[in-house]
């Protein structure tokens, strides 16, 4: 599992070099999945459930499940890239949010609030924890930066298929749900909006945006759970 995740690694450190204006998204997915591809894995996103791509690209107010297209990325935009990657029986699955050329404070802020909600969220989940000390986490760090965390879509367990029990939500109580042990896999992913929380999806049947047209960003790492902490699959 750990050949995987680094792969799922290497492609993310890659295709943060081609993310410019001007570069289409389908362009980023051509280069992620020729970059599995040789490494003799697979992408394990594309035809999963139908959808039709090897990367999620997703723009701006996109939230997530953006399908890779011939629009070009301009100067200012965010852009969200979501990839998974199957290889010799096994999972890795990350996400990252990255900027456009120069971009607002706004869109700074909002993306460095992800990747530390994300962090915050890695640090609770030790053995002993129980999986809403994670989501609990990762809601009050969002909320005390003033903004929202999405709740249509939640993180999950990852091992030898995609997407396995339990799930992570990014909101809860502490203290609740299954305890983590020692060897459980998860993938960590929250998904934070600038306004409100609501999401609604497009007529493709795959994009998610947010309802009140705000950025949205999107942060993962698949992750395991050690004796006496956790180690990051996905982080080179």
């Amino acid at each position: 599992m750990a050949e995987a995740c680094r792969i799922v690694a290497e492609v993310l450190e890659g295709i943060k070099q081609s993310v410019a204006p001007g570069i289409t998204t389908k362009d980023l997915d051509n280069f992620a999945e020729s970059f599995i591809v040789s490494k003799g894995a697979r992408p394990a996103f594309k035809n999963y459930r139908g959808y039709p791509a090897s990367v999620c690209t997703s723009r701006n107010e996109q939230v997530v499940h953006g399908i890779p297209s011939s629009t070009k990325l301009a100067e200012g935009d965010i852009i969200s890239l979501d990839i998974g990657v199957y290889f010799k029986g096994f999972y890795g699955d990350a996400a990252i949010t990255l900027p456009v050329g120069e971009v607002n404070n706004q869109a700074k802020n909002l993306i460095s609030a992800t990747e530390k909600a994300l962090q915050t969220g890695i640090e609770k989940a030790v053995a002993g924890n129980r999986i809403s000390d994670i989501s609990s986490a990762i809601q009050t760090y969002v909320e005390s930066q003033g903004l929202s965390v999405v709740r249509s879509f939640v993180g999950h367990g990852i091992g030898r298929e995609l997407h396995e029990e339990p799930q992570i939500p990014n909101f809860g109580r502490p203290g609740e749900g299954p305890r983590l042990a020692e060897g459980m896999t998860l993938a960590i992913e929250p998904m934070v909006n600038a306004g409100g929380w609501e999401v609604v999806i497009l007529d493709d049947g795959w994009t998610a945006v947010t309802k009140d047209g705000c950025l949205s960003a999107h942060f993962e790492h698949t992750i395991a759970i050690t004796k006496d902490s956790n180690v990051v699959l996905t982080k080179l």
